[in-house]
């Protein structure tokens, strides 16, 4: 069998990179996959970092979070010729994506990956939408990793009569998240560095959706000290929201962290915080990172998979997205109760386990590739 996976961009871009790299780096040895995705440079170019190649399409910059690589369906079909692809897998919402798709030939099935409707762009997506829906109708299977995604899903057209609609799970590879040399010494840094206050670390792309402003603002009333990672295009805004607000000196900007030492940062703080405020935010795999550690997650009510991850009073608590005053009761109640961060830590820890392993999402997107093309 022979996959084609438009996996938007490469390396460590955020959440969908990292659930493609998982997918496809977990496969089977008889199912040959093809990342293809967009550049960051306007040059075309290859590579085999992983255990599957990965095509770079040239890219031009990025406008309304749609790579300007034009040439990414002339590829597609190319590499079509070459392989005789049985299956493309896309993952929504991915405009460029789906026009790319839709140069293969219809014999292709297509699987869509529904990782989030599109939030931001609503005036794009008006123009946008009859191509959507066709394409989501047409589509021989969809996958969400939560039921939410189905149910609070406001984009997702009917499908076809026959239409596979699975839920799977994103999967946390616990054995890629352990301790190594990286990780050992990042942590030793950060022990010895005086600490007189407890540490609330927070993590992703420095985007509308994330709240972190939220974050901020919170924390003139919490007597902590906040861990930021990750950057974008809002960096430069937060931390001038940080200094205006009068907490800059308690407020650490981490930029980008290697996948090797986030397993330090996780370990060393007390609390994980995710305060989205949109429903762009449709999962969070940061909160499988923090759990795993054994890390309480304080994150937000949006009606998306976030809840389906982090459960009320279970593993973690969740306030009302963009509530400063709830976000800043739920800090205080777990900084101050160290036996119920201890035992929603614990709880969380055998949550990843029991629901969210890799093998699990790998077995359950192969056997739909199987259904789609029996035999191959």
């Amino acid at each position: 069998m022979k996959v084609l996976h438009l996996g938007k961009f490469d390396g460590d871009v955020g959440g969908i990179e990292r659930y493609v790299r998982a997918l496809l780096g977990g496969l089977p040895g008889d199912i040959e996959a093809i990342n293809l995705v967009a550049n960051d440079v306007p040059r075309t170019d290859q590579h085999r970092n992983y255990r599957y190649l990965t095509v770079r399409a040239a890219s031009h910059g990025i406008v309304a979070s749609v790579a300007l690589a034009p040439s990414m369906p002339l590829l597609a079909r190319r590499l079509h010729l070459e392989h005789g692809f049985d299956i493309v897998h896309l993952n929504f919402p991915d405009p460029l994506g789906q026009c790319t798709a839709m140069t293969l030939p219809r014999s292709v099935k297509r699987v869509i990956s529904w990782h989030s409707d599109i939030i931001k762009q609503r005036s794009a997506l008006a123009l946008y939408r009859p191509f959507l829906d066709a394409f989501v109708r047409d589509a021989d299977a969809i996958i969400g990793a939560t039921p939410q995604h189905f149910s609070s899903s406001q984009q997702m057209a009917p499908g076809k009569p026959g239409q596979l609609r699975e839920v799977i799970p994103y999967g946390f590879d616990a054995g890629a998240f352990g301790w190594n040399d990286a990780a050992r010494r990042r942590r030793a840094a950060l022990d010895a560095q005086p600490r007189t206050r407890p540490v609330i670390f927070t993590m992703g792309r420095h985007v509308y959706y994330k709240g972190f402003d939220v974050l901020i603002r919170a924390l003139r009333s919490v007597d902590a000290d906040l861990w930021i990672g990750g950057r974008g295009p809002l960096t430069e805004s937060l931390h001038q929201q940080a200094r205006d607000t009068g907490v800059a000196e308690r407020v650490r900007f981490l930029g980008f962290i290697p996948d090797e030492e986030l397993v330090a940062y996780y370990e060393a703080c007390d609390i994980f915080c995710m305060p989205s405020t949109e429903r762009a935010e449709q999962f969070g795999l940061v909160q499988l990172e923090a759990m795993h550690c054994g890390r309480p997650v304080v994150a937000t009510r949006l009606g998306t998979g976030v809840e389906y991850v982090t459960l009320h009073e279970v593993t973690g608590l969740l306030v009302e997205p963009g509530n400063v005053d709830a976000l800043s009761r739920a800090l205080h109640r777990l900084l101050d109760d160290a036996g119920l961060r201890a035992r929603l830590g614990a709880a969380g820890r055998q949550r990843v386990a029991e629901a969210f392993s890799v093998q699990q999402m790998v077995d359950k997107t192969v056997a739909i590739y199987r259904q789609l093309a029996p035999g191959r």
